[in-house]
C-alpha cells in the first residue's frame, strides 16, 4: 500500500515536471530562460535560510547574495578557508557571511568546547571577535586556552565561566547541526551560495566566481527568492 503510494506520487511529480517544460518550451526565448530559471531557483540545497534573529552574520542584510558556511573551529580546513571568505566579504558591498557551527567532534575533540566559547562571546556581543581569535589560534583550544580568550575581547569572565559550566549554549549549536544534516552536509567547511551548495575549491579566486554568479542569477529574475534570504 505504501509502496503503490510513493510510486503514484513519483509519476504525479514526473508528470507534473514534464508539463511544466513543455509549456516553457511554447515561451519566447527570453520569457522560456526566465521562467526556467525561476523553476530551478525553488530547488535549493540549504535546508535553513537566513533568519536574522538567530543567525551570526556580517556584511550588509540587504545584500543580493549570502555566502553561508558551516565550519568547525578546530578544522584546519577551515582555518584555511578563513582569508578567502573575510577577502570577499571586504572587498564586496553586497555581500552577507553567515557562519553556522559543525563540531566534528569525532576528529575534532575541542571544536564543540570551542563552538561553545563563540556562542558564550555572542551572548556578550563578541561573537565575531571570539571566532576570528579561535580560527587564528585552532591549535590551543584547551579549557585553560578558552577560558584565557574570554579577557581578551573585554568579557565578562565569571559570566563566560558560568556558561561554559553548565553548557548553556549546547543546544544552541545542536541547532545548527541539524541543518547541516537536513541540507547534506558531513564535512567542513561547506559553504552555500544565496542557498545553493558550492562544490570545489574555497580559495578567494574560487568564492569570488561563486558570489558573482549568485548576484547574475539574482538580477536575473524580477523578484528575489524568499528561500534565499
Amino acid at each position: 500500500m505504501a509502496g503503490s503510494g510513493i510510486l503514484a506520487t513519483t509519476v504525479l511529480a514526473l508528470g507534473v515536471t514534464l508539463v511544466v517544460f513543455h509549456a516553457a518550451r511554447l515561451l519566447p526565448a527570453d520569457r522560456r530562460s526566465r521562467a526556467l530559471l525561476r523553476t530551478f531557483q525553488t530547488l535549493l540545497d540549504l535546508a535553513e535560510p537566513f533568519d536574522d534573529t538567530r543567525d551570526h552574520d556580517r556584511g550588509r542584510r540587504d545584500a543580493s547574495v549570502i555566502l553561508y558556511e558551516y565550519g568547525d573551529f578546530e578544522c584546519p580546513h577551515c582555518g584555511l578557508a578563513e582569508p578567502a571568505a573575510r577577502a570577499e566579504l571586504d572587498s564586496d558591498d553586497d555581500l552577507l557571511f553567515v557562519w553556522r557551527h559543525l563540531p566534528l567532534t569525532d576528529a575534532h575533540p575541542h571544536a564543540q568546547p570551542a563552538a561553545e566559547v563563540a556562542e558564550a562571546a555572542g551572548k556578550q556581543g563578541a561573537f565575531w571577535p571570539m571566532h576570528d581569535l579561535l580560527l587564528v589560534h585552532q591549535d590551543h583550544l584547551t579549557r585553560s586556552d578558552l577560558l584565557g580568550y574570554a579577557g581578551g575581547p573585554g568579557l565578562d569572565v565569571d559570566r563566560f565561566d558560568d556558561d561554559l559550566d553548565h553548557r548553556v549554549h549546547a543546544d544552541r549549536i545542536a541547532t545548527d547541526i541539524d541543518s547541516a544534516d537536513r541540507s547534506g552536509v558531513s564535512g567542513t567547511p561547506t559553504f552555500f551560495v544565496n542557498g545553493r551548495r558550492h562544490y570545489g575549491a574555497y580559495d578567494a579566486g574560487s568564492l569570488q566566481h561563486a558570489v558573482s554568479s549568485a548576484r547574475e542569477r539574482a538580477r536575473s529574475v524580477p523578484t528575489r527568492n524568499s528561500a534565499s534570504r
